[in-house]
């Protein structure tokens, strides 16, 4: 059995930001794929994760991405998928 260390934890959930954010908004920058390159805690990642899937527009989840790990709130309407 093969286990994964936390580098491959980090990339893959990288990769998940990103395909959500193409998926949901059709677009990743280049300023964007760098600041989520430079996150090196899973926490913060898994948060982006739930951020990208159900923020409202691309500047929530931005906007969620600049506070780092200090934030950990995802309720109301800038956090519906649908809105």
């Amino acid at each position: 059995m093969e286990f994964m260390n936390e580098g491959q934890f980090l990339a893959g959930d990288r990769e998940d930001i990103f395909a959500i954010l193409k998926m949901r908004f059709n677009e990743v920058s280049a300023e964007i794929v760098q600041a989520i390159e430079a996150i090196q805690d899973l926490n913060t990642l898994q948060r982006l994760i739930l951020v990208a899937c159900n923020a409202s527009h691309l500047d929530v989840f931005l906007e969620e991405m600049r506070e780092g790990n200090q934030a950990y709130k995802i309720t109301g309407e800038r956090f519906n998928p649908l809105g």
